[in-house]
């Protein structure tokens, strides 16, 4: 007669509470995946076969806005407001204070019906950022100062050329005007970020089109006239709106030549150098 199996000792209290542990971590890993995105496949039937060389993509452009509202706080509500179908990646207060709304891997909503060059979607190519301004006033030297932050963290990630960071004006010239005539676009030119040229500028060269010019650096030229409005708001602004453009070409030429000039992962992009003439170069609807 065999002698009775002595019950199983309990496994020591450190050992279940391992073992509790890792089938913690298998069930948060199992919810997860469940909860992961499924990848967004073609509209006709496909294998799929997934790669493990990818990264995330990165925006070419940053877009600069004025808020037009009477504080950063009224702001704030109309870009966290699902009605209002506007965003942006940041928010920066008049005292400096950044807020960031949109993962910056996001599309936000910020630039509208825009072009700039080839780029017929703004939205998804760029960071839009929103400074609390009404659009009549200084912008504040906190507020610039943390733009300037920001905008050197961008380049160092993101490595957005120094001639991409342009206004809402200069995308949607019909119907924008921020950041404004009062936007210190020399400021930011002199710390690598912007398009400028310093005078004096050298003679434009015989033959030069100034209108091709303009079409060269980015701006949409279908409407010549709000193409112009912008350019001048942005690097003349107060000069008479039915001054002839010829009176730009000069500056206009110097413009393509910093252009065309500048590196990809960039110096600044102020210049005072010559340039050769240009000879040529699914949209969102939101407003904002």
């Amino acid at each position: 007669m065999s002698a009775p199996r002595r019950p199983a000792r309990p496994a020591p209290r450190r050992c279940r509470a391992r073992r509790a542990a890792t089938r913690a971590t298998w069930l948060f890993a199992a919810w997860l995946a469940a909860c992961a995105p499924l990848p967004e496949r073609a509209g006709i039937p496909t294998r799929w076969v997934p790669s493990p060389n990818f990264n995330a993509r990165s925006p070419a452009f940053v877009v600069v806005h004025y808020t037009s509202s009477v504080s950063a706080a009224h702001a704030l509500r109309t870009l966290t407001n699902p009605v209002a179908e506007v965003s942006a990646h940041y928010l920066i207060r008049r005292d400096g204070t950044i807020l960031q709304l949109v993962d910056e891997r996001m599309r936000a909503w910020h630039a509208g019906e825009s072009r700039w060059g080839a780029t017929v979607d703004v939205n998804s190519a760029s960071i839009g950022i929103e400074l609390d301004n009404d659009g009549f006033e200084p912008y504040s030297a906190a507020l610039i100062d943390a733009l300037l932050a920001l905008l050197a963290d961008l380049r160092e990630r993101h490595h957005v050329p120094a001639a991409n960071v342009i206004g809402h004006s200069d995308v949607a010239p019909a119907r924008k005007r921020d950041p404004g005539p009062l936007f210190p676009w020399r400021t930011l030119a002199a710390h690598g970020f912007g398009l400028w040229c310093e005078p004096p500028f050298p003679p434009a060269r015989a033959g030069f089109d100034p209108l091709l010019g303009l079409r060269a650096i980015g701006y949409d030229t279908r409407d010549a006239e709000a193409a112009i409005g912008a350019f001048r708001l942005h690097f003349v602004p107060g000069l008479p709106a039915d001054a002839p453009l010829e009176r730009d070409s000069a500056l206009i030429q110097c413009l393509v030549g910093a252009a065309l000039a500048a590196p990809e992962d960039e110096v600044p992009a102020t210049t005072r150098s010559p340039a050769p003439p240009a000879a040529s170069s699914p949209t969102s609807s939101r407003s904002w």
